[in-house]
Parts: structure tokens; C-alpha cells; sequence
């Protein structure tokens, strides 16, 4: 009852002769949903995400009624097609290559497996529509299972009705697969660990791991490169099994985001003693953070957010900051109230310290124009504002190898990068969207990423221009 992988190894018939069996990938996978309770997977299309769907529904039901354990599976996906055409199918498929010998019992009867519907003594598993959560959050039992297949775009309203469902059950399961779509929704949230889902057991089944299986032929996979592109979300989607915008303008790839981010917890030990650069994003008002970011060579640390404060309160942390890093560079966007903290650490330099305050504190101001160029000389930016957004572009550069930046996990971060796009104005120079835009999709301000650009820009070397 408690290893899938046995049932899938001893109780299926495989032709041993044609190679056929289980890959390791889906036998570990399947382990999981009894080790982790909540398993969340996803890679590129063909990996065998129905089959492995259909045959822990066969395992759960068979070996718990078997035992006369109460017992449910309700199954549901992002559309009902996918149920009707896929998961269900491959049900009836796998259920004509069960060994019943094996197994103790006779193999089902018209009455107990339906087209959507397995019913037996003890329980029973069956097809809901994702968008009737009503549904979903009726089902209880001693034993429950949850599938979620194809489940990047099942509403966060369903998965909230699974989770009030399984409160009182000890014997929970979840398992969703999927191939990925755009970064957002549930699935997406679950596969980037953001706060509150820490106790999934997330996979990502790599393109890699599916050729070696068997499963995806690399002549499939280098045609669909050569059709689709590498950046593109079709190739990121289908044949990564990456998530990916629709939108090919998007400044910065998710695959790049992503990359540095893996990097950060690797080089953590190796960042420079002192911070070099901070970037400071003012709270304009109550919904908005300020957002400190230090950055260390190529090394970001987590991010420092806060409600709205008072310059003071923001000028005091920033003071403080530069008392424990000895030539520090502090970037604080100047428009709104963040001109009142500039004006604020100005001043108290200038009298206390007796130094010239450019030489340490420096204005962004996003409108201003600058004379910054891509590393390739060829392109030239509208302003401030989207020449720095290109250059923390640039620096996340998978390509820049041990140079590569690396930024915090930061699930606000991510999601803000994400947003940004850019487009090319009629005068031949790089536009990338304004705050106000991606602050309308996002329903916040992009505080965070704002933070990383300043204590990344560098203002001496790329210099401002009055526009």
C-alpha cells in the first residue's frame, strides 16, 4: 500500500522484450506522493504525465479497497477536455494491463469503471471540473488522493476548495503535474516556492531526463528548436519545461531570472566582505514598500522591505548601512518623496563628514537621459530608466558564467522582473515600460526590482544628461 513503484513494477504487464517499463524519474515521482504527502511536477511535453497520473489512481484505489479502506480520488484538470480525452483514457488504458492474478481480484466490471468514474466496494474515484470548486471541497474520506492534471491553469479557487477538504483527513495526497505555461496561478506558485507552499515536493523533469528515457526523441527537440526558437515561450514551454511569457519583448528571460537565482545560495560564501552599492526605493504611498538592496560585487543580498516611512527613518537606514561598509554608493530614486531622503543624506554628509555628497550619493532620477550602450555598442536608451533596466539585463546573462549576477530568492522580485518589456521608439533608441504600467498588472509597485536596478546602475561611469 505504501510503494506505487512496486505496484507499477509487479501488478502492470510490461512487454520486457519492447523495453517497456516505468522510467525512473515517474517511479521516484510516484514514491514521493506517499513520502511528501504534496507533490507538484513539471517538464516538457511527452514525459508521460497522464500515465503516471492514471496509474496512482489505480494503486490508491486497488490497495485501499482491498484493505476495506474508505477511500476517494477526485480528479480535475485545467479543462474538462483533458479529463474526457487524456487522464480518463489512459485510466481504461492501463487498467486493461493490470495483472489481476497479481493483483487478488477479477478485473473490473462495466459497473465499476465508467467512462469518468472508478467505482469500487470502499470508494470511489471520479472526474470534477476544476471550475466547480463546490465540488471539489466535498469530497472526503479516510483515505483521499487529489489529481491535478495539466494543472497550470486550474483556478487558485480550486485549489483552496482541495485544501479545505483535506483538513481533517490524516491519509491526504496531492499529486499535480503539468506542463508549464506563463509564470502565474497556483501551479506556477507552488513550482517557485513562494512563502506559504514550502511543504510541496516540487520536481522539474528535464528535457535531458526525458530523452535519456526514452520518452522525447532529441530529433523532436532539435526541430521544434530550430521552428520555435530557444527564448521563445512555445520552445521554453513545451520542450524545457519552463515557464515563459507570451511576450517575446520581455526584457529579462524567466530562464535568466531563474539561473541567478540558483546561483545565490552557491556564491553566498564567496561575496566581497564589504557592500559596494545600494540601491534605495522610496514607499510613495501605503501600499508600496521601501525596498534597500545591497549589492556585493556580483552578489545581491535579501532585500530589505518596509511599509511606508518617513525620510528620516528611511535617511537612518541608509546611515547606518554606510557606517558598516566603508565607501559605499547609495542610488535613491529621487522622484517623489524619495528627493526628501536624498535631500535628507545630503545635507547630514556634507556638514558632518565635510566630503563632496557626489561622491558617495547619487540621484536616479528615471526621465533623465544618459549616455549608456548596450555591451554590443549598438543600441542606445530612451532614458535612465530603461538603460538601467538593460543593464541588470545584461548582467543576468546566463552566458557571463561565474560573472553572472546572483540574486536573492525573492518571490516579489521574480515576479516584478518578469513584467517589465521593451520596445523600440521610431528615433532608433530601447523604451522599456514605465513603474505605472507594470504596477497596474501586478496591483503593486515593482519596489523591489527598482531596488536591484539602482544598486546596480552605476551613475559615474554611465553618467546622466540633462534631457
Amino acid at each position: 500500500m505504501d510503494s506505487p513503484s512496486d505496484f507499477i513494477r509487479d501488478c502492470i504487464l510490461w512487454d520486457k522484450e519492447k523495453g517497456e517499463g516505468a522510467t525512473p524519474y515517474q517511479l521516484e515521482i510516484v514514491d514521493a506522493v506517499v513520502s511528501e504527502g504534496r507533490v507538484s511536477v513539471r517538464g516538457p511535453h511527452g514525459l508521460g504525465k497522464s500515465a503516471q497520473a492514471s496509474w496512482l489512481i489505480l494503486w490508491f484505489a486497488l490497495t485501499r479497497d482491498a484493505l476495506g479502506i474508505d477511500w476517494k480520488v477526485p480528479t480535475t484538470a485545467s479543462g474538462w477536455r483533458q479529463l474526457v480525452k487524456f487522464l480518463w483514457p489512459e485510466v481504461h488504458k492501463w487498467s486493461r494491463r493490470l495483472n489481476w492474478q497479481k493483483i487478488g481480484r477479477k478485473e473490473f466490471t462495466t459497473d465499476e469503471l465508467l467512462a469518468r468514474n472508478l467505482k469500487l466496494g470502499y470508494g470511489e474515484a471520479f472526474a470534477l471540473a476544476s471550475s466547480r470548486s463546490e465540488l471539489i471541497e466535498g469530497a472526503h474520506a479516510d483515505h483521499i488522493m487529489y489529481v491535478f492534471d495539466e494543472s497550470k491553469i486550474i483556478p487558485d479557487a480550486t485549489w483552496d476548495a482541495a485544501e479545505g477538504a483535506l483538513v481533517n483527513s490524516e491519509n491526504a495526497y496531492w499529486f499535480s503535474i503539468s506542463t508549464p505555461g506563463e509564470p502565474s496561478g497556483r501551479f506556477y506558485d507552488i513550482q517557485s516556492g513562494m512563502e506559504g507552499f514550502e511543504d510541496w515536493w516540487v520536481r522539474h523533469v528535464t528535457l535531458q531526463e526525458a530523452v535519456d528515457a526514452g520518452r522525447i526523441g532529441i530529433e523532436w527537440a532539435n526541430q521544434r528548436l530550430e521552428q520555435w526558437g530557444e527564448n521563445s515561450a512555445s520552445y521554453q514551454n513545451k520542450v524545457v519545461g519552463n515557464f515563459a511569457q507570451q511576450e517575446e519583448d520581455a526584457i529579462i528571460p524567466l530562464a535568466w531570472i531563474e539561473s541567478s537565482m540558483r546561483r545565490w545560495e552557491e556564491i553566498k560564501s564567496k561575496r566581497n566582505e564589504f557592500a559596494e552599492q545600494m540601491g534605495v526605493d522610496v514607499a510613495r504611498m501605503g501600499g508600496d514598500k521601501s525596498v534597500i538592496a545591497l549589492r556585493y560585487g556580483n552578489w545581491i543580498d535579501k532585500l530589505e522591505k518596509r511599509g511606508t516611512i518617513d525620510t528620516m527613518q528611511c535617511a537612518g537606514y541608509v546611515k547606518a548601512h554606510m557606517g558598516r561598509n566603508p565607501g559605499l554608493k547609495v542610488v535613491v530614486d529621487i522622484i517623489g518623496v524619495g528627493a526628501g531622503v536624498f535631500d535628507s543624506l545630503a545635507e547630514s554628509f556634507n556638514e558632518v563628514n565635510g566630503f563632496e555628497v557626489d561622491e558617495f550619493i547619487f540621484p536616479f532620477h528615471v526621465q533623465e537621459a544618459t549616455d549608456f550602450m548596450d555591451e554590443t555598442e549598438l543600441w542606445e536608451f530612451q532614458d535612465c530608466y530603461s538603460a538601467s533596466y538593460w543593464n541588470l539585463r545584461q548582467m543576468l546573462d546566463p552566458a557571463k558564467g561565474e560573472d553572472q549576477l546572483a540574486l536573492p530568492p525573492d518571490f516579489e522580485l521574480k515576479q516584478e522582473l518578469m513584467k517589465f518589456k521593451y520596445s523600440v521608439k521610431s528615433n532608433g533608441k530601447i523604451y522599456v515600460l514605465r513603474k505605472e504600467k507594470v504596477k497596474e498588472e501586478l496591483g503593486r509597485s515593482p519596489d523591489s526590482s527598482d531596488a536591484v536596478v539602482m544598486a546596480c546602475w552605476n551613475p559615474i561611469e554611465y553618467g546622466m544628461e540633462s534631457s
